[in-house]
């Protein structure tokens, strides 16, 4: 496959370094792929589509009888997500999008298709303020199915971010940060003794740290059928306070329906958390520090992406500096109030 201008979508990174550019690696890649769908009694059909990211090279193989699968190269901040998705294939069987092959040593995926995205069936049915409830329970008893396996995720590379290590995080990522603007460094360090109360709050209530998927919007899950969702695309997973995956859903919900829907969504994800001698009164007063924490989630994602092109200055801000930042001034913003 030709590196077709016509084919490769680079959207807003025409500059993100891939090995895309290696026609060695793409050689190696492609023939990885066609060999593990020749496994399955698979061939590509015609040339595929690339859709290159600083966090991804993504491919659309069409297949025989089988309309498209999709190839995944992983950076080495994701290259864990290989493993993952395979291991919780395993482990979740139902619950995510199992991979076709998985090659965690290349940080290679080859994926089926996951059927509709909940986003689509979102756009296209009446407006329903309850839609997210199913998906959010489900994956709050993905979260409790995984806790005996946290010890194995670690293994396979997941980042920690353990509830009380957040605020030596928050410090690296505050200091790190090029672009910060001065005002807002010095609000984030006078914030710093909150938030280490807020991951007090969170670690007492003694609920453990388990996969954080830490980018759960819309667009991460599917559909296949009427109230059962498969979640997919880990590589901004943590191992974090579970709750702190609240954030991003109940930030596309809001966005879709309005803030008063929160509190119902917020009920369907914590009733699987019910039962371990919590009170839904405790359960409740938890997700106010959650709501805040989890937007360290996303600094930390946002810094995993590839560095900045070569040909850039020295001192040029690394891609996803400025969405890094904007992040962490959400978390002295009056607006990051926890609406739950």
């Amino acid at each position: 496959m030709r590196d077709d201008a016509s084919r490769v979508d680079r959207g807003r990174y025409p500059k993100a370094v891939t090995p895309w550019e290696d026609p060695d690696w793409r050689d190696a890649a492609l023939g990885w792929a066609r060999d593990e769908l020749a496994a399955h009694g698979l061939r590509v059909t015609g040339p595929g589509r690339v859709r290159l990211r600083p966090w991804s090279v993504l491919v659309r193989l069409p297949v025989a009888g089988r309309g498209s699968v999709w190839f995944k190269a992983n950076p080495p901040g994701s290259a864990f997500e290989a493993g993952l998705t395979a291991a919780l294939a395993r482990w979740a069987p139902g619950h995510v999008l199992a991979p076709l092959a998985a090659d965690a040593a290349r940080a290679w995926l080859l994926l089926p298709d996951g059927g509709e995205l909940f986003r689509d069936v979102l756009d296209r049915a009446p407006a329903d303020p309850r839609a997210w409830e199913q998906p959010l329970a489900q994956y709050a008893a993905l979260q409790r199915t995984l806790l005996p396996h946290v010890p194995d995720l670690a293994r396979l590379g997941v980042p920690g971010a353990p509830t009380v290590r957040l605020p030596d995080l928050f410090d690296r990522l505050v200091a790190e940060n090029p672009v910060l603007p001065p005002d807002d460094r010095a609000r984030l360090r006078a914030l710093r003794p909150r938030l280490a109360g807020w991951c007090a709050d969170l670690a007492d209530l003694g609920i453990a740290d388990t996969l954080d998927h830490a980018d759960l919007h819309d667009g991460q899950l599917f559909a296949p059928q009427p109230g059962r969702f498969t979640f997919f695309d880990w590589g901004d997973a943590a191992l974090s306070h579970p709750f702190c995956s609240f954030l991003v859903p109940a930030l596309a919900a809001r966005d879709r329906y309005g803030p008063d829907v929160l509190p119902r969504l917020r009920d369907a994800y914590l009733e699987p958390w019910t039962g371990g001698g919590l009170a839904a009164a405790e359960l409740r007063r938890a997700m106010r520090p959650a709501w805040r924490l989890g937007t360290l989630g996303r600094v930390r994602a946002w810094g995993r992406l590839f560095p900045a092109p070569a040909d850039e200055p020295g001192d040029a801000a690394p891609p996803g500096a400025a969405e890094s930042a904007a992040w962490l001034c959400a978390l002295h913003s009056d607006d990051s109030e926890p609406p739950v």
